[in-house]
């Protein structure tokens, strides 16, 4: 830890940077002895909470995700998803389409997008020099992550304005009007099958042309509906889920000045920085999906007994003192565990090098390029989305 004498910098510092959960504590125990929530679907679920135990969940392969993606099963989601979605296989399925594209998102996969990075920066820096009034989200951050994406599936720039709009509203997940939810993802999923099947244009040198031209390497060769289910993921999480990151972690260094002043001091702790803020920011009110055991686990407070629903919190275990002393102090000098914000084992987020790439280039480069960057707002007064699987600021009016 630092061994600074001025006051820590914690999250509670941060307005509103944590949300209310989603679950509700329950009052009994599991036949195991462990501590339950109620999901908003209305099933208990064994609530781990401590690092070790997490972990211990997240990497184990026989606690199955498919068998609550049902109708009527266990979820913090008004609806089901496709079952192809890696989020939503099991093993060996997951295994199979996983190595697939493990290459591409691998962090020597994601380093040629580096140029295309830096580029998409210039052009946004530009733009906010240019305003009178700059918004710092509304003219780089939004357009940010969604613009290098892009590039990367080769989708067509103009595709934006039209697949955006959907994929917002199915990574909301809001259970407000299900109709309209629903409308929106199929109309994302029908866009992504239409990049898979040709009857829309992509770039011949984007993931989505090399995936549907290398199918074959999978074995047995990937259908449509399963390179529809891995690139749905990327379209909405390579988008929305590194926003929602990207701004929070901006946003909590608008917030404190002298962990701003500190990356503009030493541009070298963004990288350590980056970490610090992705095991403590929570992406959305929820930090996995559930699982239901198909074994007997023993954890550190009772037994995960086979047939249990098991919500493996991660938040919690990435706020755990046992594995992160001081665990909501924001210290860029933490050494120690690995936080699991972005998964651990087989569900590991596919997009975590593409992520810590985006977000650590755009700090480094935002701290260098406006170093007395200062919110122009009151942060309670600030409007945020908020949404089951994302939370966000949407504003953030700054000056220099």
């Amino acid at each position: 830890m630092t061994t600074s004498t001025a006051p820590a910098i914690t999250v509670a510092d941060i307005p509103h940077l944590d949300a209310s959960p989603v679950y509700t504590l329950r009052p009994d125990r599991s036949a195991g002895g462990l501590p339950q929530v109620t999901l908003p679907s209305g099933h208990a679920a064994v609530h781990l909470t401590r690092y070790r135990d997490v972990h211990k969940v997240l990497t184990d392969p026989t606690f199955a995700r498919a068998r609550t993606n049902v109708e009527d099963g266990p979820s913090f989601l008004p609806t089901t998803m496709p079952p192809e979605l890696l989020l939503n296989l099991d093993t060996p399925d997951h295994a199979r389409m996983r190595g697939f594209v493990t290459a591409d998102y691998s962090a020597a996969g994601v380093e040629r997008l580096r140029p295309t990075v830096e580029a998409v920066i210039d052009d946004r820096f530009a733009a906010l020099r240019s305003q009178d009034s700059p918004d710092l989200f509304r003219t780089v951050l939004d357009p940010f992550p969604v613009t290098v994406n892009c590039h990367f599936l080769g989708l067509p720039l103009d595709d934006i304005a039209y697949f955006r709009q959907y994929s917002r509203t199915v990574q909301m997940a809001s259970n407000d009007d299900i109709p309209h939810l629903l409308d929106h993802f199929w109309k994302i999923y029908h866009y992504v099958t239409d990049l898979v099947t040709g009857a829309r244009p992509v770039s011949p040198d984007g993931l989505v042309a090399r995936f549907v031209a290398g199918r074959d390497r999978a074995e047995p060769p990937l259908t449509d509906k399963e390179l529809v289910g891995l690139l749905l993921g990327s379209v909405l999480g390579a988008d929305q889920n590194v926003l929602s990151f990207l701004t929070k972690a901006v946003y909590v260094l608008l917030c404190s000045p002298r962990l701003w002043q500190r990356l503009v001091d030493e541009p070298d702790i963004a990288p350590r920085l980056v970490e610090e803020l992705l095991r403590l920011i929570p992406l959305g009110t929820i930090s996995t999906f559930p699982r239901v055991a198909t074994r007997d686990l023993e954890t550190s407070g009772g037994l995960v007994r086979e047939g249990d629903v098991v919500y493996a919190d991660a938040f919690a275990a990435n706020r755990d003192p046992e594995a992160f002393p001081e665990p909501e102090v924001i210290d860029p000098d933490r050494q120690g565990k690995r936080h699991l914000q972005l998964g651990y084992g087989m569900h590991h987020c596919m997009g975590a090098a593409l992520t810590r790439l985006e977000i650590t280039t755009l700090l480094t480069r935002l701290a260098r390029e406006f170093p007395t960057l200062t919110l122009d707002a009151d942060p309670q007064s600030l409007p945020w989305d908020h949404g089951t699987l994302l939370r966000r600021p949407t504003s953030l009016p700054v000056r220099w």
